[in-house]
Parts: C-alpha cells; sequence; structure tokens
C-alpha cells in the first residue's frame, strides 16, 4: 500500500515519509487526530516485528510510581481481566521479546513476534493494559507489586513487603547501581531527574493509592503516548486495528509533561553518599569517585554519537588516556566511563572504582590536568581512528543480542522524540558521522572536551563510599520505623491490617476462573512450525585442522572462532587459564605495545576476545570439553589483518609488565564483584551445581566464586607471587596453544569462504604440536551448602542437583515443566507471595537442574518452596487449551531469533557437544506432544531432587546468619 503525505488512514494523519538507509527501512510518522497519539512506523522487510506504546513519565518523588505502575498495568485489564496476563502471555505466545520497561523520564511496553496472529495478540494485550487497567478495581495490585505492610496476627512483627520494594532493596545493595542512581541527583536538582524513577526503599512506602491511581489518569492517556511499529507487518491492518479497538474512544487532552532544562550551575556540586559493607569487609580501597558532566542535550545527534565515541577514546580500552592517567596515578583499582543519553540533558561520566575518599582532591586533578593536556597536545590520531572504526563496525553489524533491532530503534527515537524533536534523527547517522571523521585531521575531539569538559561548570563530584554496618543500621531502622507505627495503632485499626493482610493473601491464592484465562488470545499448536530451524554446518578440513563453516548471509562480515581443547591444563593451572583470558589482548607483544595492539585490532577488526568455556557432552556431565576459545570478527577484507593480529597475541604476548599485569588482576576483581552482587541468581546456581557436577566444579574453577577468590588472593599478595603468575601465565598458554588441539569455527557467506581459507594458513605456522593428554581433577562430589556472605539487603536462593546421577533420562517434556514451574508455581509462591522480583528454574539434557530466585526477601521460605514442587507436580492439573499454552510458551524460548554470529556459535556448541538435528527434531516433537500426565510423571524426578539437598544461598550477611544451622558452610565473600 502506497502512503501519502498529508492524508489520513483510520484516524492517523501522515506527516512524514522518509528512507533511512542506515537501517534499510522507510520511516513514517503519524498523528492520531482524534485522541492526540503519535505513531511511528519503520517499514523492513525484519520478520520479527516490534510493537511498543510509551508514556513520558517523569517521576514527582522517589517513591517509584512510575516503575510500580509498570509492574502494576499488567496484572490485569477491562478485556484480559487474568491476575497476570503478562504472565500468560510469557506461557503461551511466541513472542520473541515480552517486558516493559522504566526510565528516568518514560515507561515503555514493548513486545516483538514474528507471528503475524501472536504480533495482534500480543498488541492487544498490551494496549488493553495500559489504558484499561485493573488497578482503579483493585488496590491489592499496588500493595502486591509496589509495597504493603505485613501482619498476620497481633503478636507478629510488621513487615514491609512488595515486588518492587524488594527488587530496589537489591538495586541499592550494588554500590555501583547506587552510583548510577544518584548521578542524576546531582546534575539536575531542579528537574524531575532528581528523583528516582525506580523508587528508594526508603521512600517507596511513602506512596498512596490515591497518588498511583491519579497518576495513571494523568499520565497514561494517547495523548501523552509514542506508538512505534517495526518490521514487515501489514502497516493499514494495524493502523485499523489500534484505532478502531483503542484510540478512537479517546479525545486529545492537553498532557503537561515536558521536562524542563536544568540550568547550568556556577560552581562545581560535591556529594557524598553511602553504601554498606559486611562487617568482616575493609573500608580502605573501596569508595568510587565520579565526575559528572551535563552535555548539551539529546537532541543534539552529532554530539551524541560524538561523546559515545569520546567516551572509548579517554575511557574505553587499554589505550585510552583518562583511564590510563588515572590508574597510574594509583587512583583505582577499575576505572570506567559512560555516557548515557538516555535523558534530555545526556551525561558523561569518569569513575574511578576501590579508591579512598581522601582521594577526591588528586582525582579531580588528574581528570582535569589529562584532558587540559590533550585540548593542548593533540589526542593520538591512531586511537581516533581505532574508536571511530570500533564504532562504526557496530553499528553496521547491528547485532544487539537478545533485544530485536525493532526495539533498539524505538529506543533510540525515543532519545529525541520524548523532548518534541525529530524520531528519526539518531537513526540516522551517516552525515554526522562523516563529521566526526574530520577529527583525524582536526582538532574535533579535543574542541568537545575543552568546551563541554574542561569548561563546563555544569558538573558534579560524587563520593559513594563504604559503611560497614550501614546494612544493619538500615534494618534496625525499619525495624523500629514499623515497631513504632504498630504501637501507635489500635486494636481496631491492628485488626485492619490483618484482614488486609489475609485479603491479599486471598487476592493471590484466587485462581483465575476459565473465563478469565480464555480472554487471552492464544495460538494453536498447528501455528508451530513441526521441525526445529536447521543451523547450517559443513565439517571441513584446513592444513590439517578440523573448521565447522557456518555458511550464513553476514553482510560481508567474517566471525572465527579459535577452539583450544584444555583437557590436559592441571587443575592448579585452570584459575590461571581464566586469567589469560583477561590478560590476551590487554598487554605488549614483541611486535606492539599494549596500547598500539587495542589501536590495531579496533582499526581493523570488530575485536579480539577470550573466553574460557566447558561444552558438555549432551547426555553426560561428566564427560564435558573444556575449551580457551579467541572470538573474533572483521570484515572480510580485512581478514589477513585479523589473522596477523590473532597470530601475535598467540604467540608473541609478553608478561613482563608487571605494572601492567597488577592494573589486570585488579580490573578483573572489579568486574567479578559487580556480577556476584547484580547477578546472584547465576553465581549461586553455578555454586550449587559444583557441589556435584564435574562439569560444574570445572567452570567453578575457571569463572565462580572459585575463581573470584583466586584473583582476590593474587591481587592482595602480588608483589611477593608476581613471578609466579608470570611463570604460571607463560606455562598455561603454552599449553593451550597447540595444534592438535584446535578446531575452528567460522561464520560467513559460502563466497568468502575462500579467503578465511587463504588467511587461515598463516595462524597455524608456529603453533606446537605436542601431544594432549587428559589430566584428573580429582573432583569429589561433596553437598557444601553455602552461604555467601555480602552486605546485600536480599537473598539469592539457589537448589539444584542432577536427575541423570538419580537414574532418570532427559525428555523435552522436561522443558515444559521449566515454562510451568518458573512462570506458575515458582511466579505465584516466591514472587507473588513471597516478594521476590523473580524466580527459575533450569533443566539441561546433561542432567543438571536448578531453581534459583532473585532479589528474594526470603530464605528457609523459599527453600521450602522448593521442597513442596514436587506436590504442586503431582497434583497438576491443565485442560487442553493450557497445555497448549505452555507448550507455545516454550517453543518460542526455544525459536528465539538469532543473529548470524550467534547462529554459528549455536552450531558449533551443538557439533561439540554430539547434539544433531535429529535430537533436536525429537526434542521438539516431545515438546509439542507434552500431556498433562506427562507432567505429573516428572514430579518423582523434583522430589529425588529437593531430597539430595545441595542448595546456596547468596545474599545478606545478617538473613543468613540467623539462618545458620541449614548451612554447612559460611562464606564471606569479598574478604
Amino acid at each position: 500500500m502506497v502512503f501519502e503525505v498529508g492524508r489520513s488512514y483510520y484516524n492517523f494523519k501522515l506527516l512524514m515519509e522518509k528512507e533511512i538507509k542506515e537501517i534499510k527501512g522507510v520511516c513514517r510518522l503519524f498523528s492520531h487526530e482524534k485522541s492526540g497519539a503519535r505513531l511511528m512506523h519503520i517499514q523492513t522487510d525484519d520478520d520479527n516485528k516490534v510493537f511498543s506504546i510509551t508514556f513520558r513519565t517523569p517521576p514527582t518523588d522517589s517513591t517509584g510510581l512510575p516503575h510500580i505502575l509498570e509492574h502494576s498495568v499488567l496484572c490485569g485489564s477491562r478485556k484480559f481481566p487474568s491476575k497476570d496476563p503478562f504472565v500468560e502471555l510469557a506461557k503461551g505466545s511466541l513472542n520473541t521479546f515480552l517486558n516493559a520497561m522504566t526510565f528516568s523520564d518514560k515507561t515503555m511496553y514493548p513486545i516483538a513476534s514474528r507471528n503475524d496472529k501472536d504480533f495482534v495478540n500480543l498488541m492487544d494485550v498490551y494496549l488493553d493494559a495500559v489504558f484499561y487497567p485493573n488497578i482503579y478495581k483493585k488496590k491489592e495490585i499496588l500493595m502486591q507489586e509496589g509495597w504493603h505492610y505485613e501482619l498476620n496476627n497481633k503478636e507478629d512483627e510488621l513487615k514491609y513487603k512488595g515486588v518492587v520494594y524488594n527488587e530496589m532493596k537489591g538495586a541499592f545493595s550494588s554500590p555501583e547501581q547506587i552510583l548510577f542512581r544518584k548521578i542524576q541527583e546531582t546534575l539536575f536538582p531542579n528537574t524531575p531527574y532528581r528523583h528516582d524513577s525506580g523508587g528508594d526503599p526508603e521512600v517507596i512506602p511513602d506512596l498512596t493509592y490515591d497518588q498511583f491511581k491519579d497518576y495513571h489518569r494523568q499520565y497514561y492517556h494517547p495523548a501523552n503516548s509514542y506508538i512505534h511499529l517495526y518490521g514487515d507487518g501489514d502497516l493499514s491492518e494495524h493502523l485499523k486495528f489500534i484505532d478502531e479497538q483503542y484510540l478512537s474512544a479517546f479525545e486529545k487532552i492537553e498532557v503537561n509533561t515536558q521536562i524542563p532544562i536544568q540550568g547550568a550551575f556556577d560552581e562545581q556540586q560535591e556529594v557524598t553518599v553511602e553504601y554498606p559493607i559486611s562487617t568482616n569487609e575493609k573500608e580502605d580501597e573501596k569508595a568510587f569517585l565520579s565526575l559528572n558532566f551535563a552535555v548539551s542535550q539529546s537532541t543534539n545527534p552529532e554530539l551524541h554519537l560524538a561523546f559515545d565515541i569520546l567516551n572509548n577514546i579517554l575511557l574505553g580500552s587499554p589505550a585510552a588516556p583518562l583511564k590510563k592517567a588515572l590508574l597510574e596515578a594509583g587512583l583505582g583499582k577499575d576505572v570506567f566511563g559512560s555516557f548515557d543519553y538516555t535523558v534530555l540533558q545526556p551525561v558523561f561520566t569518569v569513575v574511578s572504582k576501590n579508591t579512598n575518599e581522601s582521594e577526591k582532591s588528586r582525582f579531580n586533578d588528574v581528570v582535569f590536568s589529562t584532558l587540559k593536556y590533550l585540548v593542548k597536545n593533540g589526542i593520538d590520531k591512531k586511537l581516533i581512528e581505532a574508536s571511530i572504526n570500533a564504532y562504526e563496525f557496530r553499528l553496521r553489524e547491528a547485532d544487539f543480542g537478545r533485544y530485536p533491532k525493532g526495539l533498539i530503534y524505538a529506543m533510540k527515537s525515543m532519545e529525541s522524540w520524548l523532548h518534541d524533536a525529530d524520531p528519526t534523527m539518531h537513526l540516522s547517522y551517516e552525515d554526522s558521522l562523516e563529521t566526526i571523521k574530520t577529527a583525524l585531521t582536526t582538532n574535533y575531539f579535543e574542541q568537545l572536551i575543552d568546551d563541554y569538559l574542561v569548561n563546563n561548570l555544569h558538573r558534579s563530584l560524587l563520593i559513594v563510599k563504604p559503611k560497614k554496618g550501614l546494612a544493619k543500621e538500615i534494618e534496625d531502622e525499619v525495624y523500629n520505623k514499623l515497631k513504632a507505627y504498630k504501637d501507635s495503632l489500635s486494636e481496631g485499626q491492628l485488626e485492619e491490617l490483618i484482614a488486609q493482610t489475609k485479603e491479599l493473601q486471598r487476592f493471590q491464592e484466587q485462581p483465575n476462573t476459565q473465563e478469565e484465562l480464555e480472554a487471552i488470545p492464544l495460538l494453536a499448536l498447528n501455528d508451530i512450525d513441526k521441525e526445529p530451524e536447521k543451523l547450517p554446518l559443513v565439517e571441513k578440513e584446513e592444513q590439517g585442522i578440523k573448521i565447522l563453516h557456518s555458511p550464513i548471509f553476514t553482510n560481508e562480515i567474517v566471525y572465527i572462532n579459535l577452539l583450544f581443547d584444555t583437557k590436559h591444563i592441571s587443575k592448579d593451572l585452570i584459575p590461571y587459564m581464566g586469567l589469560l583470558s583477561y590478560v590476551l589482548g590487554k598487554v605488549s607483544t614483541e611486535k606492539y605495545n599494549y596500547e598500539q595492539l587495542s589501536n590495531e585490532v579496533n582499526i581493523y577488526t570488530g575485536g579480539i576476545y577470550f573466553n574460557t568455556e566447558a561444552y558438555s557432552q549432551m547426555d553426560n556431565d561428566e564427560q564435558f570439553y573444556p575449551k580457551f576459545t579467541l572470538k573474533s570478527a572483521a570484515l572480510v577484507k580485512q581478514l589477513p589483518k585479523l589473522i596477523e593480529l590473532s597470530k601475535e597475541i598467540i604467540e608473541n604476548t609478553l608478561f613482563t609488565e608487571e605494572k601492567r599485569l597488577k592494573e589486570i588482576i585488579q580490573e578483573a576483581k572489579s568486574r567479578l564483584e559487580s556480577v556476584i552482587l547484580n547477578e546472584g541468581h547465576v553465581v549461586a546456581a553455578k555454586r550449587a551445581t559444583s557441589y556435584f557436577s564435574p562439569l560444574g566444579y570445572y567452570q567453578e574453577l575457571s569463572t565462580g566464586i572459585s575463581f573470584y577468590k583466586f584473583i582476590a588472593d593474587l591481587e592482595d599478595n602480588f608483589n611477593s607471587m608476581i613471578e609466579e603468575i608470570k611463570g604460571n601465565l607463560e606455562r598455561v598458554k603454552s599449553q593451550i596453544f597447540n595444534k592438535n588441539n584446535l578446531i575452528a569455527s567460522v561464520t560467513v557467506d559460502e563466497k568468502d569462504y575462500n579467503a578465511f581459507k587463504d588467511a587461515f594458513k598463516s595462524i597455524l605456522s608456529n603453533l606446537k604440536d605436542g601431544n594432549i593428554e587428559k589430566v584428573n581433577l580429582g573432583f569429589e562430589p561433596t553437598a557444601l551448602n553455602e552461604g555467601l556472605l555480602t552486605s546485600s539487603k536480599i537473598q539469592y536462593v539457589a537448589k539444584a542437583y542432577n536427575f541423570r546421577k538419580l537414574g532418570f533420562e532427559y525428555k523435552g517434556q522436561m522443558q515444559v515443566l521449566k515454562t510451568i514451574v518458573s512462570l506458575d508455581y515458582l511466579w505465584k509462591k516466591v514472587r507473588v507471595s513471597g516478594g521476590a522480583y523473580g524466580a527459575m528454574a533450569g533443566f539441561s539434557r546433561n542432567g543438571n537442574m536448578y531453581f534459583a530466585s532473585y532479589r528474594d526477601p526470603n530464605l528457609k521460605e523459599t527453600l521450602e518452596v522448593y521442597d513442596e514442587m514436587n506436590n504442586y507436580i503431582s497434583q497438576f492439573e491443565a485442560d487442553e487449551r493450557e497445555m497448549t499454552k505452555y507448550i507455545i510458551g516454550t517453543i518460542s524460548k526455544i525459536d528465539a531469533p538469532l543473529s548470524p554470529s550467534a547462529k554459528g556459535d549455536r552450531a558449533a556448541a551443538y557439533y561439540i557437544s554430539g547434539l544433531t538435528y535429529e535430537d533436536l527434531k525429537n526434542e521438539r516433537t516431545e515438546i509439542l506432544s507434552t500431556k498433562e500426565a506427562d507432567i505429573k510423571a516428572l514430579a518423582e524426578i523434583v522430589d529425588k531432587l529437593m531430597k539430595e539437598n545441595n542448595y546456596c544461598v547468596l545474599g545478606n550477611e545478617n538473613k543468613i546468619k540467623q539462618n545458620e544451622e541449614i548451612f554447612n558452610n559460611l562464606v564471606d565473600i569479598f574478604n
């Protein structure tokens, strides 16, 4: 259908149409004449269609109202009154993305699907949710998702509970998150950005039901909305649907949500905040120092792009001069930066982590003296070229991982559209990039530094410092506040509070009616492909080396993985192998110093990275294939240079730079700490798996808590261990890079394979050719059942075991069970009733299975939920429609779209693990044929797993110590 500017289509007037060559799409901008809604459509040939509706939602306080509302509108609506339509969609749609997101100034509701019918169904549920939520009928929704007082009996302790309340307790346990949440407050004190839209746990309980409802009435009107459509869908049909089903019911109104500009400061501001550390941690060298600059406005596309690149120039690579200056000055053990362009006045930030508050003046001085030096003397042009090229490679590759392209483009458009500017300005980057490239012959970036950093007083110095006992202080303060409140209540008020608690519990426990469930649109099983996608893989051989070629269109990019088997690496060297993955490419080689090497990699390639991996035999976790992998990418025309650089790193890396090695170890420790605090569910589940699984034990040594402890020990004893460190790095490197333990995976179009073949020869020329013999790790299964102590305000509770060790075989029905227990049993028991932010399960072909909670206020209670799961499974009931829903939800996860590089990686992983296409077909057949009885039959497996009693809890030291009797060991993580 041809659309004409100025004409209306189902009340949508077309205001603008233009081609955006950078994203290979045509963009159309509409205004809905009756309701005032805005709509942007990007027409492409991408079948992964995206819909999103966004509202401008500036916070008025730090109660987290926008965040709580984001959760709450998805808890039932006019047409879809079930309590959890979001969960019902997750169970039973073919979505490729389903979520909602709260930003500092907007709330976004995106969905994606490759199935046309499913896409409209998802759109229908989301539009009904945002415009007609059940929050006006059910106060319990706010109580559940936001916060409430919990009191079951008069003699009980009064508590706060709520999903967002606990989510934000978790967020405010991480010093990095505290830092980045406070930056906007320091820079924009007279605007809505001074508030935390996610919610401060100390303030969340101030939110009232009336405020909650009023905010929705005011801001969730079409006149305050921004609708996105992306992909190859039928635009005419979608416009008709949105108009007739929703927008035509609304009249245009004025909604005043425009965000004001913060006036510039007359002088730099300084703010200090504290964060909790556990009682056994040292306070020394645990502070964060950050300098933060407000940089123009988000409606300046060239500056937006330039500062993203400048962040990499100054702080993003081993060659970055500001990062190097701070590290050489001993100001922090990890230095990094960010450029936040999601707000009206973007923010450039420089952070030194693991330093002391007393260093704040020196930190300030080094930052500005370095910036002034660069302005005066210029930035290395090679570094500029490297940073621009690396950025351009990522732009053109457009690989956003699990996020659909259409969603990323929607988010980028909001950076300007939300502030009443052209929504396409950040999608069309060619002109800006060409201007920025003049920096190769001019002082372009030096001028930016001078104008927006050196001479910019709209800035803040933020100090985030540790305080022992702060977590206990906060806990006591909350306890005393609640106790005083409870003591102030009359008998009648106490009874009313108990009644409210019971009523909420009844609301949560009451099942949806059949009518409510059937209101959620559902596909049929015949809408699903009966066979899985076949990932192309051709086994070849070059120079005696096995090559796994994935012939896929990659838009002139080649992805190469060199996988070196490490089964012969002794147990004592496995952690050093993990360290080696951090070191390679970041220290000097015979030909390049480490700054030159970084520049060469960024100029000529899309990156060269190293990591440790372990591929399990598909049906046996005791048989696994550990690999040390070099992952790389480049344009096909740059293949020779990619191979040359890879070869240089493999053969000629030097471990003689002691100061540089120390910097890398300190940075590795810092990054691992962030993972532990922010991904505790993964850490706890992996740790629990290491108790019984040889595979899990190996992964623990190379990437887990054991590896973190190893790195921390190296840092603490660096001076006395330096010779040992250098020697072991050399030893492990020498043992790994051997042509007899190498296979290669290459993902590139068939027509470009010969270019790889020709370039690949040179990488083998100097590789060793020795014998490889497997070593015994001496693994002994032991149920350590540890409590891993941190200063976090919440827990991550994991329980795991291997069902094959119990005599059971893998079945595709287990993936359906995963969907059922994750989105039904655990969702209701751990999240809805327990107040945790999330809970999940995993079932692997090799037998390893786990259950884990995320940002969980509970501990014993969650373990009890796990232990009672077999009762739920054995009594499981589902009619044909419900089973269809669970099956579709399972398939949607299995069929998640993959980028070309991800397809190549997965095909290689299947090959190494011995997983065939026939295995995948059999699994899919088992999933599609799953019946109620098949699920019930799995109860015995879960029951026996729970009785093995392998668990691990990561979290609040006080909570864990209060339950010390259930643990075999308590481990201070950061001591």
